[in-house]
């Protein structure tokens, strides 16, 4: 049996979720960001003690179909930009709809509708915050970063970046608090 779980964005979240299973005595086969496979079915008792204990920590169970799709979108997006060695060499549309087995205009449709903004806007702010780390880490040089996250140039890796931050990289890298948002926010 399969759950879905919203706002699970890392390694952290999967570690919770484990804990909290082992707690309540549920078997389960597999933790993944936003689906856990159980090894068995759950009493609706169950379900709701895990859905309350989730809650605690900002995770929340989710039972409606289109909501269990908007959230595997964003895990994707997520495991893509933030956990992977390097990003799709394909469109990120139709890497998106071959790893969920639907029609990117329905996939894009529906996020817009149950998000508020597009697949497109949410995969920049991720990029963004992704690019906004490896500044702090300071091991890669601009060049290397926007070959990475796979722009065309630094100047369209800048003019990204400027237009979500307000500030430039380079300014962003002389800050001296710098500020990254958590994934749950974006």
């Amino acid at each position: 049996m399969k759950i879905y779980i919203k706002n699970m964005v890392s390694i952290r979240c999967k570690m919770v979720v484990k804990s909290e299973l082992e707690k309540m005595d549920i078997g389960y086969k597999s933790v993944d960001l936003g689906e856990v496979e159980l090894e068995q079915t759950i009493t609706d008792q169950e379900r709701n003690e895990l859905r309350n204990s989730l809650l605690s920590y900002g995770l929340v169970l989710m039972e409606d179909k289109r909501s269990i799709l908007v959230e595997k979108i964003k895990t994707l997006v997520i495991e893509m930009i933030h956990y992977s060695d390097e990003l799709p060499d394909v469109n990120y549309s139709v890497y998106i709809s071959k790893k969920l087995n639907y029609n990117y205009t329905y996939l894009a449709n529906l996020f817009a509708e149950v998000k508020g903004t597009t697949i497109e806007h949410f995969i920049i702010m991720h990029k963004i915050e992704k690019v906004k780390e490896l500044i702090i880490y300071d091991e890669l040089s601009l060049t290397e970063i926007a070959s990475l996250m796979q722009y065309s140039s630094v100047a369209h890796l800048s003019k990204q970046f400027k237009k979500i931050t307000g500030l430039t990289p380079s300014y962003f890298k002389h800050m001296k608090n710098k500020r990254r948002n958590p994934l749950e926010d974006l």
